[in-house]
């Protein structure tokens, strides 16, 4: 069921996705859902959309009964020119892959009208710490990029819930302080990565990898398992686990920027009373940068 405006009521026949690229279009349209009370969910990605921004979609439709999809390819997060410019831009295919998902709105704006007066003087929204360590360290400027453009994504939709992958698992949980800290009244829903058949997380960015990379690129996820199995044997000395899966991401062809034990909940660096954990990593695949996680839960007679 879906509320019609001009009709004040819910009616069932489907509607035609709507595509708006301004954001005065955007909160036209959103006013006159919100009036009923209608839940609203917000799913933002930078496009190249594949399954696993298709689970989110599908979750967030049964979360709300509206779905904002948003596409931008968003410069203030990428610490590389080079980055940014090699980053799959596929907005024909991501239409017709939404047209088949069937969300309420797809808001696709140009940098030019999220940051209307450049980047440069932009007002910047920075979690502390949780942004400057492990992923941060290695992408300086990052996260306050994630934080920002998500904050101004908020604004922007005033969603009731917004989804998102665990794969960026660090950025879930900066995501999740940036609504604790501003107080805003959004429920952050997390869901598991989703993968390949051979333990690839899906990612935008496999589409860089050449055929051969491709083939050793579930090496990563093989060997976050591997450390993942060595933990739950007994084996607590996490630093000396972390520098053999660097060493054996080497082995593997990988170019290995980090491997870090942290604390599920906050990052911080775990204590023998920890049961909650995360191992987190990146590494380099050719010219493909490819990040991925596992979270596991210790026993309590340990």
């Amino acid at each position: 069921m879906r509320y019609n405006a001009a009709e004040q009521g819910y009616v069932s026949e489907k509607l035609t996705m709507l595509i708006v690229t301004d954001i005065e279009s955007l909160r036209e349209r959103l006013r006159a859902w919100r009036r009923p009370g209608t839940r609203i969910a917000l799913v933002p990605t930078m496009g190249n959309l594949h399954a696993g921004h298709t689970s989110l979609i599908e979750h967030a439709r049964a979360s709300a009964e509206r779905v904002v999809v948003s596409i931008f390819v968003n410069p203030m997060q990428f610490d590389r020119p080079e980055d940014l410019a090699a980053y799959p831009r596929t907005l024909e295919e991501d239409r017709c892959r939404l047209r088949d998902i069937d969300p309420d709105v797809v808001f696709i704006p140009a940098a030019e009208t999220v940051y209307p007066r450049g980047m440069d003087g932009v007002t910047r929204v920075e979690v502390p710490h949780l942004s400057s360590i492990i992923e941060g360290a290695s992408r300086p400027g990052h996260f306050i990029g994630v934080a920002t453009v998500v904050a101004k994504l908020f604004n922007m939709v005033q969603p009731d819930v917004a989804i998102f992958g665990e794969k960026d698992y660090q950025q879930l949980l900066v995501i999740r302080r940036l609504v604790t800290d501003l107080d805003l009244p959004i429920d952050i829903v997390g869901l598991p990565t989703v993968r390949e058949p051979d333990g690839l997380a899906l990612s935008s960015r496999n589409r860089n990898l050449s055929p051969t990379e491709r083939a050793q690129a579930p090496g990563l996820y093989a060997e976050l398992r591997r450390f993942a199995d060595r933990i739950h044997s007994g084996e607590l000395d996490y630093a000396s686990l972390e520098e053999q899966m660097m060493h054996n991401l080497k082995k593997c062809r990988f170019r290995p920027d980090y491997v870090s034990v942290r604390r599920a909940g906050d990052l911080a660096v775990p204590d023998g009373s920890d049961r909650e954990l995360v191992i987190l990593a990146a590494a380099w695949l050719g010219r493909t940068r490819l990040i991925d996680n596992v979270r596991l839960t210790l026993m309590n007679d340990r």
